[in-house]
């Protein structure tokens, strides 16, 4: 067999041992394995496992993982998100479905300093759907809101998932997290006009009467401390990390590391953290740890097995020089991810597609920031899409309402998909979106 044949069996492979139920980090160390020793042999194998462990966790930068993972789970406990929420729906009482756009942009507050979806969807799913029932906005709506504004967690920088693209495609991370700002923004404001427009024009989605969300004056009985003791933590928080990260003053794991120290001191301060739950957060954010690492180690193997048996480099001469051309490749390969968000998580998709898709990606001239954005945006879609949907099982878990149904809550968030897939054009026919910031 040629190595291209042995690189097309792998692929098939992978794929029937993830049906099987095979953990996908273990399913790509496997296939790797018996690729290279078919393509050179047991001994080259074996030297290449030990040198891809050896190069693709030794580095300093992969302390930034555990740093930002540790700093959203101790943000997570400490309160910070109901106070972000609280502060945006006071600011937005009064404009139509002002809710709904405070649960966005209280989101895209949180997510500056988090990192992880799934946290947003698990917080705002206890603090926002119970404060818009109250406020007579439908369940559906509500937990469609939280479900679609989650996906920022994985947008704006800090984010594991710009992290883990830009080791795989060997870019500067610094560089991908001001490459999300532009996204993060044009996301949140596009979640908020689709609000607007259903508020207008969907009065029985958005709220149960007709007259829509109400307020009574306790509702307003707020202070200028009041507001102060909530926003300043966040804010502190916020200059901290983002401001050393884009002042020039930190580099990203010193950032996760400054990150980290603050949110634990406003964890005690608000004593919100006892002996116990901080053991199980570092206990959590060591396993989470481990999980990419080990992730992005079996990816990089898979990654060396696919250049060595020339399949990428085929596959883009033939993609780039065919009828395809550069954007039909560009197209298929975002239509890919999106279909795989319904069957897989986020990271294993990336870990799949991206040792393929960038070498294509390379040779059709793509900027790789503008490209990696482009991904992690449709990456994201598939936190909303049937069957797999994590952001929706996550609100689901998180509620712990039985009646509320699964399919309630993918109804909810068929707007917000939909406008995901706007943005994604958008930022696929603006670029600069993307790479203004990350090219300064």
């Amino acid at each position: 067999m040629t190595g291209v044949e042995i690189g097309l069996i792998a692929i098939a492979a992978l794929i029937f041992l993830i049906c099987l139920g095979m953990p996908i980090g273990v399913g790509m160390l496997l296939v790797s394995f018996v690729g290279v020793s078919f393509i050179r042999n047991d001994i080259v194998a074996y030297r290449m496992i030990g040198s891809v462990a050896n190069d693709s966790l030794r580095e300093y930068l992969f302390a930034v993982v555990p740093l930002f993972v540790l700093m959203g789970l101790l943000v997570t406990v400490s309160g910070i998100g109901k106070d972000t929420f609280d502060v945006f729906e006071r600011m937005l009482k009064r404009v139509l479905g002002g809710l709904g756009i405070a649960t966005v942009f209280a989101n895209a507050v949180f997510a500056s300093i988090t990192g992880v979806s799934i946290a947003s969807a698990s917080v705002f799913s206890r603090v926002a759907v119970p404060e818009m029932a109250r406020h007579g906005y439908t369940r559906k709506f509500a937990t469609g809101v939280v479900a679609g504004s989650s996906v920022l967690g994985m947008l704006i920088p800090p984010s594991l998932l710009l992290i883990v693209y830009a080791v795989l495609a060997e870019e500067s991370v610094g560089r991908m997290f001001l490459a999300g700002i532009g996204p993060g923004l044009l996301l949140a404001v596009m979640f908020s006009l689709t609000i607007l427009i259903l508020a207008f024009t969907k009065k029985s989605f958005v709220f149960e009467n007709a007259e829509g969300s109400s307020f009574s004056a306790q509702d307003t009985a707020w202070g200028a401390s009041g507001v102060a003791k909530r926003i300043l933590p966040i804010l502190c928080l916020m200059v901290l990390v983002l401001g050393g990260l884009y002042g020039g003053f930190l580099n990203p794991t010193e950032a996760g590391a400054v990150g980290a120290c603050g949110a634990l001191v406003i964890a005690l301060l608000r004593r919100t953290l006892s002996g116990k739950i901080f053991w199980d957060l570092l206990v959590e954010a060591g396993q989470i740890t481990v999980s990419v690492l080990f992730l992005i180690m079996a990816a990089t193997f898979f990654s060396r097995m696919l250049a060595m048996s020339g399949l990428p480099s085929l596959l883009a001469d033939w993609m780039l020089s065919g009828p395809i051309g550069p954007y039909g490749f560009l197209a298929l390969f975002l239509l890919l991810v999106i279909l795989l968000g319904c069957l897989i998580d986020s990271i294993s998709i990336m870990l799949i597609v991206l040792p393929i898709a960038i070498p294509v990606a390379t040779e059709a001239g793509f900027d790789l920031i503008w490209f990696g954005i482009l991904t992690v945006v449709a990456v994201e879609i598939g936190l909303l899409t049937p069957p797999f949907g994590l952001s929706v099982y996550t609100i689901k878990t998180a509620l712990r309402q039985n009646d509320l149904k699964v399919g309630e809550i993918f109804r909810g968030s068929t707007p917000f998909f939909l406008a995901m897939v706007a943005s994604l054009f958008v930022l696929a026919a603006i670029p600069e979106i993307s790479t203004w910031l990350a090219r300064l």
